[in-house]
């Protein structure tokens, strides 16, 4: 069975990819890989209250809770993907990544890669 650790390795091998980051909704890595210009542990302490705010807005709203939101620098587009309660999957991209496959095996993966955390 694969674990959190093939799942960040796989995905940062994946062309385009920077950082693949596991964290916990408190802030705290979990496991990532990335390249030597990503702070990882800085990427974790600052994701959970992006997600809050998107989780305040949805209710807010009436849309629910975020599952995934893109955001897209000047620099590179950030991925962030709700897996559980408890835990967040952020990928880093180029600008010139392929979002669209990437997206689509997040989404069409997201329970089992929740399963691995």
């Amino acid at each position: 069975m694969p674990t959190i650790r093939d799942l960040v390795s796989a995905l940062r091998q994946r062309d385009g990819v920077e950082a693949a980051v596991v964290l916990g909704r408190d802030g705290l890595l979990i496991d990532s890989q990335t390249e030597p210009t990503v702070d990882a542990e800085r990427v974790a302490a600052l994701i959970p209250s992006i997600v809050a705010a998107a989780d305040d807005y949805g209710t807010h709203d009436g849309r629910g809770a975020l599952a995934t939101a893109i955001l897209e620098f000047a620099q590179g587009i950030a991925i962030i993907s709700v897996l559980t309660s408890d835990a967040i999957l952020v990928v880093l991209t180029r600008p010139t990544a392929s979002l669209g496959p990437l997206l689509f095996e997040l989404r069409r993966n997201r329970e089992n890669i929740a399963a691995l955390v």
